[in-house]
Protein backbone atom coordinates (compact mmCIF):
# COMPACT_ATOMS: atom_id res chain seq x y z
CA UNK A 1 0.00 0.00 0.00
CA UNK A 2 1.14 3.29 -0.78
CA UNK A 3 0.37 6.54 1.52
CA UNK A 4 0.27 9.85 0.40
CA UNK A 5 -1.06 13.32 0.67
CA UNK A 6 -2.15 14.01 -2.66
CA UNK A 7 -4.92 17.09 -4.32
CA UNK A 8 -8.50 16.13 -4.37
CA UNK A 9 -8.90 16.35 -7.91
CA UNK A 10 -6.68 13.66 -8.51
CA UNK A 11 -7.70 11.25 -5.66
CA UNK A 12 -10.29 9.33 -7.96
CA UNK A 13 -9.77 5.84 -7.55
CA UNK A 14 -7.36 5.74 -4.15
CA UNK A 15 -8.80 5.16 -0.44
CA UNK A 16 -9.05 7.54 2.18
CA UNK A 17 -6.29 6.72 4.70
CA UNK A 18 -8.84 9.16 7.44
CA UNK A 19 -12.58 9.38 7.97
CA UNK A 20 -13.44 12.98 6.84
CA UNK A 21 -16.23 15.32 7.00
CA UNK A 22 -17.96 16.59 4.32
CA UNK A 23 -21.04 19.22 3.80
CA UNK A 24 -23.04 16.28 3.37
CA UNK A 25 -21.96 13.94 6.08
CA UNK A 26 -18.92 11.59 6.56
CA UNK A 27 -16.95 9.40 4.19
CA UNK A 28 -15.32 6.62 6.47
CA UNK A 29 -11.78 5.62 6.04
CA UNK A 30 -10.76 2.85 3.61
CA UNK A 31 -13.63 4.42 1.45
CA UNK A 32 -13.07 3.98 -1.81
CA UNK A 33 -13.32 7.62 -3.70
CA UNK A 34 -15.72 8.08 -6.70
CA UNK A 35 -16.31 10.95 -9.00
CA UNK A 36 -19.08 11.97 -6.32
CA UNK A 37 -16.86 11.80 -3.76
CA UNK A 38 -14.36 14.12 -5.40
CA UNK A 39 -17.20 16.70 -6.19
CA UNK A 40 -18.02 16.62 -2.90
CA UNK A 41 -14.97 17.09 -0.75
CA UNK A 42 -14.10 20.06 -2.99
CA UNK A 43 -17.68 21.70 -2.44
CA UNK A 44 -16.40 21.03 1.09
CA UNK A 45 -13.14 22.97 0.60
CA UNK A 46 -11.23 20.22 1.07
CA UNK A 47 -8.28 20.25 -1.37
CA UNK A 48 -6.10 18.06 -0.09
CA UNK A 49 -6.71 14.18 1.29
CA UNK A 50 -4.05 11.29 2.85
CA UNK A 51 -5.15 8.33 0.43
CA UNK A 52 -3.82 4.91 -0.27
CA UNK A 53 -3.34 3.23 -2.97
CA UNK A 54 -3.05 -0.70 -3.69
CA UNK A 55 -0.35 -1.65 -5.31
CA UNK A 56 -0.54 -4.99 -7.67
CA UNK A 57 -0.03 -7.52 -4.87
CA UNK A 58 -2.47 -5.95 -2.00
CA UNK A 59 -5.53 -7.16 -1.95
CA UNK A 60 -8.83 -4.83 -0.68
CA UNK A 61 -9.31 -5.59 3.69
CA UNK A 62 -12.82 -6.55 2.08
CA UNK A 63 -12.02 -9.10 -0.30
CA UNK A 64 -9.28 -10.44 2.11
CA UNK A 65 -11.38 -10.99 4.76
CA UNK A 66 -14.21 -12.78 2.72
CA UNK A 67 -11.44 -15.28 1.20
CA UNK A 68 -9.49 -15.91 5.09
CA UNK A 69 -13.13 -16.64 6.04
CA UNK A 70 -13.41 -18.89 3.50
CA UNK A 71 -10.03 -20.69 3.64
CA UNK A 72 -10.65 -21.61 7.07
CA UNK A 73 -14.51 -22.78 7.03
CA UNK A 74 -15.15 -26.57 7.15
CA UNK A 75 -18.53 -28.56 7.87
CA UNK A 76 -21.34 -27.02 10.08
CA UNK A 77 -20.34 -22.92 9.39
CA UNK A 78 -20.94 -20.27 7.28
CA UNK A 79 -19.48 -17.15 6.39
CA UNK A 80 -21.02 -13.54 6.57
CA UNK A 81 -20.30 -10.99 3.51
CA UNK A 82 -17.33 -9.00 4.66
CA UNK A 83 -17.76 -5.49 5.76
CA UNK A 84 -14.58 -2.76 7.13
CA UNK A 85 -12.12 -5.51 7.04
CA UNK A 86 -14.25 -8.30 9.00
CA UNK A 87 -15.92 -11.49 7.99
CA UNK A 88 -17.74 -13.15 10.86
CA UNK A 89 -18.16 -17.05 10.54
CA UNK A 90 -21.25 -18.79 12.31
CA UNK A 91 -22.40 -22.07 13.27
CA UNK A 92 -24.76 -23.44 10.95
CA UNK A 93 -26.02 -26.32 13.45
CA UNK A 94 -26.25 -27.43 17.24
CA UNK A 95 -22.91 -29.11 18.67
CA UNK A 96 -19.60 -29.18 18.71
CA UNK A 97 -16.82 -26.40 17.93
CA UNK A 98 -13.63 -27.21 16.74
CA UNK A 99 -10.73 -26.23 15.77
CA UNK A 100 -7.09 -26.19 17.55
CA UNK A 101 -5.05 -23.09 19.20
CA UNK A 102 -2.12 -24.45 17.24
CA UNK A 103 -4.19 -24.09 13.79
CA UNK A 104 -5.59 -20.87 14.57
CA UNK A 105 -2.09 -19.75 16.30
CA UNK A 106 -0.88 -20.62 12.51
CA UNK A 107 -2.90 -18.14 10.49
CA UNK A 108 -2.29 -15.53 13.09
CA UNK A 109 1.95 -16.10 12.75
CA UNK A 110 1.51 -15.43 8.72
CA UNK A 111 1.11 -11.81 8.65
CA UNK A 112 0.35 -9.08 11.05
CA UNK A 113 -2.20 -8.36 8.25
CA UNK A 114 -4.31 -11.42 9.25
CA UNK A 115 -6.07 -12.15 12.37
CA UNK A 116 -8.59 -14.96 13.04
CA UNK A 117 -10.49 -15.16 16.52
CA UNK A 118 -12.54 -18.47 17.35
CA UNK A 119 -14.42 -19.47 20.25
CA UNK A 120 -12.92 -22.21 22.57
CA UNK A 121 -12.47 -25.48 21.21
CA UNK A 122 -15.33 -27.99 22.10
CA UNK A 123 -17.43 -24.94 22.95
CA UNK A 124 -21.34 -26.63 22.51
CA UNK A 125 -22.99 -24.11 19.83
CA UNK A 126 -26.28 -23.13 18.27
CA UNK A 127 -27.46 -22.23 14.51
CA UNK A 128 -26.51 -18.97 13.78
CA UNK A 129 -23.91 -18.72 16.98
CA UNK A 130 -21.04 -16.82 16.24
CA UNK A 131 -17.52 -18.95 16.37
CA UNK A 132 -15.11 -16.44 14.52
CA UNK A 133 -13.85 -13.40 13.02
CA UNK A 134 -11.75 -13.22 10.32
CA UNK A 135 -10.38 -9.61 10.54
CA UNK A 136 -7.71 -8.06 8.05
CA UNK A 137 -6.20 -5.06 10.06
CA UNK A 138 -5.30 -2.62 7.46
CA UNK A 139 -7.05 -1.46 4.36
CA UNK A 140 -5.47 -4.17 2.60
CA UNK A 141 -3.60 -7.68 2.38
CA UNK A 142 -0.96 -9.22 0.29
CA UNK A 143 -2.15 -11.76 -2.07
CA UNK A 144 1.04 -13.67 -0.79
CA UNK A 145 0.24 -13.78 2.39
CA UNK A 146 -3.60 -14.76 1.89
CA UNK A 147 -2.46 -17.87 -0.46
CA UNK A 148 -0.02 -18.83 2.78
CA UNK A 149 -3.79 -19.13 4.91
CA UNK A 150 -4.46 -22.02 2.86
CA UNK A 151 -4.89 -25.36 4.51
CA UNK A 152 -3.74 -23.86 7.52
CA UNK A 153 -7.07 -24.20 9.80
CA UNK A 154 -10.33 -25.31 9.42
CA UNK A 155 -13.19 -24.57 11.51
CA UNK A 156 -15.63 -27.23 11.94
CA UNK A 157 -18.99 -27.36 13.83
CA UNK A 158 -20.05 -31.26 14.50
CA UNK A 159 -23.68 -31.43 14.69
CA UNK A 160 -25.01 -33.61 17.52
CA UNK A 161 -26.51 -37.22 16.07
CA UNK A 162 -29.33 -38.74 17.83
CA UNK A 163 -28.44 -41.76 19.79
CA UNK A 164 -30.48 -44.75 21.75
CA UNK A 165 -29.46 -44.22 25.10
CA UNK A 166 -29.59 -46.26 27.92
CA UNK A 167 -29.14 -45.60 31.39
CA UNK A 168 -28.62 -48.36 33.98
CA UNK A 169 -28.64 -46.83 37.74
CA UNK A 170 -27.55 -49.26 40.60
CA UNK A 171 -28.83 -49.55 44.23
CA UNK A 172 -27.88 -50.63 47.37
CA UNK A 173 -30.52 -51.34 50.16
CA UNK A 174 -30.37 -47.43 51.69
CA UNK A 175 -30.96 -45.91 48.41
CA UNK A 176 -33.75 -43.54 48.42
CA UNK A 177 -36.22 -43.59 45.14
CA UNK A 178 -35.90 -39.90 45.15
CA UNK A 179 -32.14 -39.76 44.28
CA UNK A 180 -32.61 -42.55 41.58
CA UNK A 181 -35.70 -40.61 39.82
CA UNK A 182 -33.78 -37.10 40.42
CA UNK A 183 -30.41 -38.70 38.75
CA UNK A 184 -32.62 -40.04 35.96
CA UNK A 185 -34.08 -36.62 35.35
CA UNK A 186 -30.79 -34.62 35.69
CA UNK A 187 -29.09 -37.11 33.02
CA UNK A 188 -32.11 -37.01 31.04
CA UNK A 189 -31.52 -32.99 30.94
CA UNK A 190 -27.91 -33.31 29.97
CA UNK A 191 -29.21 -35.67 27.03
CA UNK A 192 -31.45 -32.84 26.42
CA UNK A 193 -28.99 -30.53 25.55
CA UNK A 194 -27.33 -32.09 22.88
CA UNK A 195 -30.28 -33.05 20.91
CA UNK A 196 -30.97 -36.51 22.79
CA UNK A 197 -33.16 -38.03 25.56
CA UNK A 198 -33.25 -41.17 27.71
CA UNK A 199 -34.71 -44.23 25.09
CA UNK A 200 -34.33 -46.96 28.15
CA UNK A 201 -33.70 -46.64 32.13
CA UNK A 202 -32.94 -49.63 34.10
CA UNK A 203 -32.33 -49.89 38.12
CA UNK A 204 -30.56 -53.23 38.87
CA UNK A 205 -29.00 -54.21 42.29
CA UNK A 206 -24.70 -52.44 43.55
CA UNK A 207 -22.70 -55.70 41.88
CA UNK A 208 -21.01 -56.40 38.94
CA UNK A 209 -23.35 -59.35 37.86
CA UNK A 210 -26.20 -57.12 37.65
CA UNK A 211 -24.41 -54.62 35.89
CA UNK A 212 -22.91 -56.60 33.31
CA UNK A 213 -26.70 -58.34 32.60
CA UNK A 214 -28.04 -54.90 32.14
CA UNK A 215 -25.31 -53.87 29.73
CA UNK A 216 -25.95 -56.90 27.62
CA UNK A 217 -29.67 -56.39 27.55
CA UNK A 218 -29.20 -52.77 26.01
CA UNK A 219 -26.78 -54.13 23.67
CA UNK A 220 -29.03 -56.87 22.24
CA UNK A 221 -31.63 -53.98 21.74
CA UNK A 222 -29.23 -51.78 19.99
CA UNK A 223 -28.43 -48.98 22.28
CA UNK A 224 -25.58 -47.22 20.60
CA UNK A 225 -24.60 -45.40 24.11
CA UNK A 226 -24.82 -46.54 27.68
CA UNK A 227 -24.29 -44.61 30.98
CA UNK A 228 -23.84 -46.59 34.19
CA UNK A 229 -24.77 -44.22 37.72
CA UNK A 230 -23.79 -46.34 40.56
CA UNK A 231 -24.74 -45.99 43.64
CA UNK A 232 -21.35 -45.26 45.38
CA UNK A 233 -18.78 -43.94 43.39
CA UNK A 234 -16.29 -45.57 41.34
CA UNK A 235 -13.28 -46.08 43.78
CA UNK A 236 -10.60 -48.11 41.36
CA UNK A 237 -10.85 -50.60 37.80
CA UNK A 238 -11.54 -53.42 40.66
CA UNK A 239 -14.91 -51.80 41.69
CA UNK A 240 -18.65 -52.79 40.53
CA UNK A 241 -18.93 -50.69 37.37
CA UNK A 242 -15.71 -51.56 35.87
CA UNK A 243 -15.72 -55.40 36.55
CA UNK A 244 -19.45 -55.18 35.00
CA UNK A 245 -18.72 -54.23 32.00
CA UNK A 246 -15.66 -57.00 32.14
CA UNK A 247 -17.86 -59.45 32.91
CA UNK A 248 -20.69 -58.21 30.04
CA UNK A 249 -18.01 -58.76 27.53
CA UNK A 250 -17.17 -54.69 27.06
CA UNK A 251 -13.48 -53.27 27.50
CA UNK A 252 -12.14 -50.84 30.17
CA UNK A 253 -10.36 -47.88 27.41
CA UNK A 254 -9.66 -45.76 30.57
CA UNK A 255 -10.71 -44.86 34.58
CA UNK A 256 -10.19 -41.53 35.84
CA UNK A 257 -9.62 -37.98 34.19
CA UNK A 258 -7.87 -34.92 34.81
CA UNK A 259 -10.86 -32.58 35.60
CA UNK A 260 -12.67 -31.52 38.85
CA UNK A 261 -15.35 -32.01 39.21
CA UNK A 262 -15.58 -35.38 37.20
CA UNK A 263 -12.30 -37.25 38.35
CA UNK A 264 -13.59 -40.46 39.04
CA UNK A 265 -15.15 -41.01 35.52
CA UNK A 266 -15.02 -44.80 33.47
CA UNK A 267 -14.49 -44.71 29.37
CA UNK A 268 -15.50 -47.95 28.16
CA UNK A 269 -16.81 -49.75 25.00
CA UNK A 270 -18.97 -52.81 24.00
CA UNK A 271 -19.42 -54.19 20.63
CA UNK A 272 -18.56 -50.22 19.11
CA UNK A 273 -20.96 -48.35 21.73
CA UNK A 274 -19.90 -46.03 24.16
CA UNK A 275 -20.16 -47.02 27.61
CA UNK A 276 -19.43 -44.41 30.92
CA UNK A 277 -19.52 -44.52 34.41
CA UNK A 278 -20.76 -41.61 35.42
CA UNK A 279 -18.80 -39.53 38.59
CA UNK A 280 -20.83 -39.02 41.53
CA UNK A 281 -21.18 -35.08 40.63
CA UNK A 282 -22.94 -35.54 37.37
CA UNK A 283 -26.09 -36.12 40.08
CA UNK A 284 -25.82 -32.78 39.73
CA UNK A 285 -26.95 -30.69 37.00
CA UNK A 286 -23.87 -28.49 37.36
CA UNK A 287 -20.78 -28.41 34.11
CA UNK A 288 -18.41 -31.41 35.13
CA UNK A 289 -16.13 -33.40 33.09
CA UNK A 290 -19.27 -36.14 32.54
CA UNK A 291 -20.64 -33.00 29.97
CA UNK A 292 -17.32 -32.76 28.58
CA UNK A 293 -16.71 -36.52 27.39
CA UNK A 294 -21.02 -36.32 26.62
CA UNK A 295 -20.84 -33.68 24.41
CA UNK A 296 -18.01 -34.99 22.30
CA UNK A 297 -19.41 -38.73 21.66
CA UNK A 298 -22.76 -37.52 20.95
CA UNK A 299 -21.34 -34.85 18.28
CA UNK A 300 -19.44 -38.35 16.58
CA UNK A 301 -16.02 -37.43 18.34
CA UNK A 302 -13.65 -39.69 19.19
CA UNK A 303 -12.79 -39.48 22.46
CA UNK A 304 -9.78 -41.73 24.18
CA UNK A 305 -7.53 -42.03 26.96
CA UNK A 306 -5.48 -39.44 24.88
CA UNK A 307 -8.04 -37.31 24.56
CA UNK A 308 -9.43 -37.65 28.27
CA UNK A 309 -5.64 -36.90 29.76
CA UNK A 310 -5.21 -33.90 27.58
CA UNK A 311 -8.41 -32.30 29.26
CA UNK A 312 -6.35 -31.50 32.47
CA UNK A 313 -5.61 -27.85 31.65
CA UNK A 314 -8.53 -25.42 32.15
CA UNK A 315 -10.10 -28.62 33.62
CA UNK A 316 -13.20 -26.74 35.08
CA UNK A 317 -11.77 -26.04 38.22
CA UNK A 318 -12.51 -22.18 37.87
CA UNK A 319 -16.26 -22.93 36.33
CA UNK A 320 -17.41 -24.24 39.56
CA UNK A 321 -19.96 -21.23 41.17
CA UNK A 322 -20.00 -22.88 44.18
CA UNK A 323 -16.75 -24.52 46.15
CA UNK A 324 -16.77 -24.96 49.56
CA UNK A 325 -13.34 -25.91 50.59
CA UNK A 326 -11.74 -23.63 53.24
CA UNK A 327 -8.79 -22.28 50.77
CA UNK A 328 -11.17 -20.62 48.51
CA UNK A 329 -12.96 -19.02 50.99
CA UNK A 330 -10.06 -17.68 51.80
CA UNK A 331 -9.06 -16.42 48.25
CA UNK A 332 -12.43 -14.68 48.02
CA UNK A 333 -12.30 -12.52 50.98
CA UNK A 334 -9.09 -11.32 49.91
CA UNK A 335 -10.87 -10.22 46.66
CA UNK A 336 -12.67 -7.23 46.91
CA UNK A 337 -13.41 -6.16 43.47
CA UNK A 338 -16.94 -5.69 42.12
CA UNK A 339 -18.11 -8.40 39.29
CA UNK A 340 -18.23 -7.63 35.74
CA UNK A 341 -21.84 -7.55 35.09
CA UNK A 342 -24.04 -7.07 31.96
CA UNK A 343 -28.18 -6.70 31.58
CA UNK A 344 -29.89 -8.11 29.25
CA UNK A 345 -33.07 -5.94 28.81
CA UNK A 346 -35.70 -8.19 27.06
CA UNK A 347 -37.56 -5.29 24.97
CA UNK A 348 -38.62 -7.86 21.44
CA UNK A 349 -42.12 -8.49 22.93
CA UNK A 350 -45.82 -8.07 20.96
CA UNK A 351 -47.62 -7.03 24.26
CA UNK A 352 -50.46 -8.76 23.40
CA UNK A 353 -52.06 -8.44 26.98
CA UNK A 354 -52.03 -4.75 26.70
CA UNK A 355 -54.10 -4.90 23.48
CA UNK A 356 -52.94 -2.57 19.80
CA UNK A 357 -50.60 -0.61 21.90
CA UNK A 358 -46.65 -1.45 22.62
CA UNK A 359 -46.79 -1.40 26.57
CA UNK A 360 -42.93 -0.60 26.54
CA UNK A 361 -43.89 2.58 24.84
CA UNK A 362 -46.21 3.72 27.15
CA UNK A 363 -45.71 6.59 29.18
CA UNK A 364 -45.43 7.18 33.03
CA UNK A 365 -44.08 10.57 34.13
CA UNK A 366 -42.93 11.54 31.14
CA UNK A 367 -40.85 8.79 30.06
CA UNK A 368 -42.12 5.39 28.42
CA UNK A 369 -41.57 2.21 30.32
CA UNK A 370 -38.29 0.91 28.40
CA UNK A 371 -36.89 4.41 28.82
CA UNK A 372 -37.39 4.06 32.61
CA UNK A 373 -35.88 0.66 32.65
CA UNK A 374 -32.71 1.72 30.58
CA UNK A 375 -32.35 4.86 32.46
CA UNK A 376 -32.37 2.80 36.05
CA UNK A 377 -29.92 0.03 34.42
CA UNK A 378 -27.87 2.49 33.57
CA UNK A 379 -27.37 4.65 36.79
CA UNK A 380 -26.44 1.21 38.25
CA UNK A 381 -23.52 -0.84 38.51
CA UNK A 382 -23.78 -2.40 35.49
CA UNK A 383 -20.96 -2.33 33.39
CA UNK A 384 -22.87 -3.46 30.09
CA UNK A 385 -26.41 -3.30 28.93
CA UNK A 386 -27.85 -5.41 25.90
CA UNK A 387 -31.04 -4.47 24.64
CA UNK A 388 -32.94 -6.77 22.53
CA UNK A 389 -35.05 -5.64 19.91
CA UNK A 390 -37.82 -7.12 17.81
CA UNK A 391 -41.55 -5.86 17.63
CA UNK A 392 -41.34 -2.36 16.89
CA UNK A 393 -37.79 -2.23 17.12
CA UNK A 394 -36.84 0.91 15.61
CA UNK A 395 -39.43 2.86 17.75
CA UNK A 396 -37.56 1.08 20.96
CA UNK A 397 -34.66 2.35 19.75
CA UNK A 398 -35.39 5.66 18.91
CA UNK A 399 -36.82 6.22 22.65
CA UNK A 400 -32.80 4.76 23.87
CA UNK A 401 -30.91 7.19 21.84
CA UNK A 402 -29.66 8.64 24.67
CA UNK A 403 -28.56 5.27 26.83
CA UNK A 404 -25.32 3.85 25.87
CA UNK A 405 -26.96 0.59 25.22
CA UNK A 406 -25.66 -2.23 22.63
CA UNK A 407 -28.92 -2.95 20.58
CA UNK A 408 -29.26 -7.02 19.25
CA UNK A 409 -32.48 -7.63 17.32
CA UNK A 410 -34.57 -10.67 17.81
CA UNK A 411 -36.01 -11.39 14.02
CA UNK A 412 -37.89 -14.81 16.01
CA UNK A 413 -39.41 -12.46 18.45
CA UNK A 414 -42.99 -13.78 17.77
CA UNK A 415 -41.71 -17.83 19.08
CA UNK A 416 -41.40 -16.90 22.67
CA UNK A 417 -39.39 -14.91 25.14
CA UNK A 418 -36.59 -17.64 25.37
CA UNK A 419 -35.68 -16.68 21.65
CA UNK A 420 -34.57 -12.98 22.87
CA UNK A 421 -32.83 -14.16 26.32
CA UNK A 422 -30.82 -16.33 24.02
CA UNK A 423 -29.68 -13.94 21.57
CA UNK A 424 -28.80 -11.50 24.36
CA UNK A 425 -26.81 -14.46 26.33
CA UNK A 426 -25.05 -14.90 22.68
CA UNK A 427 -23.99 -11.83 23.03
CA UNK A 428 -22.50 -11.53 26.20
CA UNK A 429 -18.97 -9.94 26.55
CA UNK A 430 -16.51 -13.02 27.39
CA UNK A 431 -15.18 -11.13 30.18
CA UNK A 432 -18.56 -10.65 32.33
CA UNK A 433 -18.90 -12.52 35.65
CA UNK A 434 -22.95 -12.15 35.76
CA UNK A 435 -26.02 -11.58 33.80
CA UNK A 436 -28.74 -9.81 35.14
CA UNK A 437 -32.46 -10.45 33.06
CA UNK A 438 -34.43 -7.10 32.82
CA UNK A 439 -37.79 -7.08 32.07
CA UNK A 440 -39.13 -3.76 29.70
CA UNK A 441 -41.91 -3.44 31.41
CA UNK A 442 -40.69 -2.73 35.34
CA UNK A 443 -39.91 0.44 35.33
CA UNK A 444 -40.37 1.14 39.04
CA UNK A 445 -37.45 -1.01 39.66
CA UNK A 446 -34.59 1.38 41.18
CA UNK A 447 -31.00 1.38 40.46
CA UNK A 448 -30.29 0.97 44.32
CA UNK A 449 -32.13 -2.78 44.05
CA UNK A 450 -30.42 -3.58 41.10
CA UNK A 451 -27.22 -2.60 42.66
CA UNK A 452 -28.34 -4.38 46.06
CA UNK A 453 -28.59 -7.77 44.02
CA UNK A 454 -25.07 -7.23 42.52
CA UNK A 455 -23.42 -6.86 46.32
CA UNK A 456 -24.93 -9.61 47.02
CA UNK A 457 -23.38 -11.61 44.55
CA UNK A 458 -20.63 -14.15 45.57
CA UNK A 459 -20.07 -17.25 43.52
CA UNK A 460 -17.43 -18.98 46.08
CA UNK A 461 -20.01 -18.38 49.06
CA UNK A 462 -23.12 -19.47 47.50
CA UNK A 463 -24.61 -16.91 45.97
CA UNK A 464 -24.01 -17.44 41.97
CA UNK A 465 -27.84 -16.63 41.46
CA UNK A 466 -29.23 -13.36 43.34
CA UNK A 467 -33.18 -13.25 43.36
CA UNK A 468 -35.02 -10.36 44.57
CA UNK A 469 -38.09 -10.85 47.43
CA UNK A 470 -40.72 -9.22 48.94
CA UNK A 471 -42.57 -10.52 51.76
CA UNK A 472 -41.11 -14.01 50.49
CA UNK A 473 -41.92 -13.75 46.83
CA UNK A 474 -39.43 -13.63 44.66
CA UNK A 475 -39.19 -11.40 41.28
CA UNK A 476 -36.99 -10.04 38.96
CA UNK A 477 -34.30 -9.20 37.54
CA UNK A 478 -32.27 -12.24 38.23
CA UNK A 479 -28.99 -11.95 38.45
CA UNK A 480 -27.26 -15.50 36.77
CA UNK A 481 -23.16 -16.41 37.00
CA UNK A 482 -22.39 -16.57 33.56
CA UNK A 483 -20.99 -20.34 34.01
CA UNK A 484 -25.21 -21.08 33.77
CA UNK A 485 -25.32 -19.47 30.06
CA UNK A 486 -24.65 -23.11 28.29
CA UNK A 487 -27.77 -24.13 29.74
CA UNK A 488 -29.85 -21.40 29.59
CA UNK A 489 -29.08 -21.65 25.75
CA UNK A 490 -31.27 -24.49 25.49
CA UNK A 491 -34.34 -22.43 26.89
CA UNK A 492 -37.61 -23.05 24.59
CA UNK A 493 -41.04 -21.29 24.02
CA UNK A 494 -42.47 -18.45 25.62
CA UNK A 495 -40.47 -19.03 29.84
CA UNK A 496 -37.69 -16.83 30.65
CA UNK A 497 -34.58 -19.22 33.02
CA UNK A 498 -36.48 -19.12 36.00
CA UNK A 499 -38.03 -22.92 35.95
CA UNK A 500 -33.96 -23.44 36.40
CA UNK A 501 -33.95 -22.17 40.02
CA UNK A 502 -34.91 -25.21 42.07
CA UNK A 503 -32.10 -27.11 40.28
CA UNK A 504 -29.44 -24.64 41.82
CA UNK A 505 -31.09 -24.41 45.58
CA UNK A 506 -27.18 -24.38 47.01
CA UNK A 507 -26.02 -21.43 44.82
CA UNK A 508 -29.56 -19.08 45.06
CA UNK A 509 -29.14 -16.55 46.93
CA UNK A 510 -32.54 -14.20 47.89
CA UNK A 511 -32.20 -10.44 48.53
CA UNK A 512 -34.83 -8.96 50.31
CA UNK A 513 -36.12 -5.67 48.63
CA UNK A 514 -38.33 -3.00 50.91
CA UNK A 515 -41.00 -2.41 48.58
CA UNK A 516 -43.37 -4.39 45.76
CA UNK A 517 -41.28 -2.85 42.19
CA UNK A 518 -39.74 -6.06 41.99
CA UNK A 519 -43.10 -7.99 41.68
CA UNK A 520 -44.57 -5.42 39.42
CA UNK A 521 -44.90 -6.07 35.54
CA UNK A 522 -47.46 -3.91 33.20
CA UNK A 523 -48.59 -6.66 31.47
CA UNK A 524 -51.99 -5.55 30.85
CA UNK A 525 -54.43 -1.55 31.04
CA UNK A 526 -55.53 -2.19 34.66
CA UNK A 527 -51.57 -2.40 35.60
CA UNK A 528 -50.92 0.21 33.38
CA UNK A 529 -53.49 2.41 35.04
CA UNK A 530 -52.44 1.39 38.49
CA UNK A 531 -48.76 2.81 38.03
CA UNK A 532 -50.11 5.71 37.04
CA UNK A 533 -52.28 6.12 40.53
CA UNK A 534 -48.91 5.45 42.27
CA UNK A 535 -46.97 8.12 43.20
CA UNK A 536 -44.01 9.39 41.83
CA UNK A 537 -40.47 8.38 43.89
CA UNK A 538 -36.62 8.49 43.03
Amino acid sequence: MIFAEIKTQKAEGTYLAHSINTHKGRLSKGHHLTSPDINELLLSDIVTVTTIRLEEHDVHEDIAAAQLGQFVSGKGVKTSPSFTGRCNIYSTAHGIFETTPQEVGNINSIDEAITLATLSPYNVVHPDQLVATAKIIPLAASSKALDAARGLAQLTVHPFQKLKVGLVLTQLPQTKKSVLKKTQTVVNQRLKSCANELATTTIVDHNPNAIAAAINTLRESNHNLILIFGASAIVDRQDALPKGLELSGGEIEHFGMPVDPGNLLLLGNHSGSAVIGLPGCARSPKLNGFDWILQRIIAGLDVSKDTIMQMGCGGLLSEIPTRPQPREKMLSDSISHRPKVTAILLAAGQSRRMGPENKLLQEWHGKPLVKWVADNIGESNVDHTIVITGHEADLVQENLQSNDVEYVYNPDFDEGLSTSLIKGLMAVPADCDAVMICLGDMPSIHSTQLNKLISAYDPVNGAAICVPTFEGKRGNPVLWSTTFIPEMLNLKGDSGARHLLGNYPGDLQEVTMDNTSVLSDIDTPEALSTLRKTSFTT
